[in-house]
């Protein structure tokens, strides 16, 4: 099992918008990130679990838990030059990009905020990709300690 902390901003793509779709599952698309495409593609395993974290907004924070429900494949939407992740270098045949399937378990509680997990960040929280100066990352593992701890701030 492995634990996972996937961003989206909510003006993008929120919990609201995952609960609201069919079977409360989507696809995790649209990452043009190479070190996270290789997560996606890679280590990503069906019935992984991940918190859905809120970014770039009012109050940023972990909003919900989802669980992978299909592992990486081509992310499609890089060959439609509808969509905004459209990438002409990404081909069905040689694809570049890849995406996995999460579907929503829960809402958290409540937002577990970023100043509530920073109040840890030297202490049960120090090692969090999250917290480290500079990760810009969207998608970034989680220790199972970590996962444990974030659960318990509920």
């Amino acid at each position: 099992m492995n634990y996972w902390l996937l961003k989206s901003e909510p003006s993008v793509f929120s919990i609201d918008a995952l609960a609201a779709a069919p079977r409360k599952t989507t696809h995790w698309e649209g990452v043009r990130n190479f070190q996270v495409r290789n997560m996606l593609r890679d280590d990503f395993k069906k019935g992984d679990l991940g918190f859905f974290y809120h970014s770039s907004c009012a109050e940023p924070g972990i909003a919900g838990i989802v669980e992978v429900v299909r592992t990486g494949y081509p992310d499609a939407s890089a060959w439609d030059s509808r969509s905004e992740y459209y990438d002409a270098k990404s081909t069905e045949n040689k694809p570049l990009w890849y995406c996995v399937d999460v579907k929503l378990v829960r809402r958290t509680k409540q937002i577990i905020t970023l100043d509530m997990l920073r109040m840890h960040a030297e202490t049960q929280l120090k090692s969090m990709l999250l917290l480290r100066r500079g990760n810009r990352l969207s998608v970034t593992p989680v220790d199972e300690s970590h996962w444990k701890f974030v659960l318990s701030l509920e």
